[in-house]
């Protein structure tokens, strides 16, 4: 018996107050696997920005820019 057919089971004994309990949990835990989800995906397109940002710059021998570059020193 697969596990949502044994909660279904289980939820369809309980009263309707109790239910109502069960569903508000199933909808809390939707939304934490879903926030889980985003920040999993955010930090995987950060993640490829920043190998592409940085590709080739192991390969740079000198600077770009240098402190007589600089206008303002702090």
């Amino acid at each position: 018996m697969a596990i949502a057919e044994k909660i279904y089971k289980y939820i369809e004994e309980l009263p309707e107050p109790f239910q109502e309990e069960v569903l508000d949990f199933i909808e809390y835990l939707l939304m934490k696997a879903k926030s889980k989800s985003a920040q999993q995906e955010d930090e995987s397109w950060s993640s490829l920005s920043l190998t592409s940002a940085m590709r080739g710059m192991e390969d740079e021998d000198t600077p770009l820019y240098t402190d007589a570059d600089l206008k303002v020193m702090f």
